[in-house]
């Protein structure tokens, strides 16, 4: 099984609150039983979260070698240049290592999206603007970091899609079970065997 998740913001990619803090976690949103997250996506970001009850696909979803391409938007703050999106699509050095190249454009017209709460901060006198990224690893915080790098600090971060997935039709806090699994990936065929 399969399911989409949009998630809010402030909610913890987990079912129990360890801390026992009181934050929000998937545990309020009445996932079918036995689903688990496949991957994370921080607290204070929002969007597309895949869930599934089967290891071996959660496996797929998320390990990098399979490269499952994932689309953020995210409302920066500042004017973006071409200049700083190269940097962005050429890769950038962070604390960890230089990043893989990514994809990223300024979007003309910001995403028509759910109001957050808490609402994003407003500045009058500091410019924001929303980029498209896409990323093909998926470290830490890595947009965010990445976006810092050149400049461009990240207000709101939402994930729009993962692989051929994606949050269309789903209002902040609603999920939906999908079908179109991917298709398992063909047996490899058994290595001959020297003749003796």
């Amino acid at each position: 099984m399969l399911v989409l998740l949009n998630k809010p913001y402030g909610v913890l990619t987990q079912f129990s609150d360890r801390g026992a803090t009181g934050r929000r976690t998937l545990a309020e949103f009445g996932l079918p039983a036995d689903v688990y997250p496949a991957g994370r996506l921080d607290m204070d970001s929002e969007g597309l979260l895949l869930l599934t009850d089967d290891g071996a696909l959660a496996h797929r979803l998320t390990d990098p070698k399979h490269k499952e391409a994932k689309t953020y938007w995210v409302q920066v703050e500042g004017a973006p240049t071409e200049a700083q999106l190269r940097q962005l699509r050429d890769g950038v050095l962070l604390n960890d290592g230089p990043t893989l190249p990514a994809g990223a454009e300024l979007l003309e017209v910001a995403p028509a999206l759910w109001p957050r709460d808490p609402p994003v901060r407003f500045r009058k006198t500091v410019p924001d603007a929303w980029l498209a990224i896409t990323l093909r690893e998926g470290r830490n915080r890595q947009v965010r970091r990445m976006t810092a790098a050149v400049g461009l600090p990240t207000l709101r971060l939402v994930r729009a899609r993962m692989g051929r997935w994606s949050l269309d039709g789903l209002a902040s806090g609603q999920w939906r079970v999908v079908e179109d699994t991917p298709a398992p990936r063909p047996a490899r065929p058994p290595a001959k065997r020297p003749m003796r």
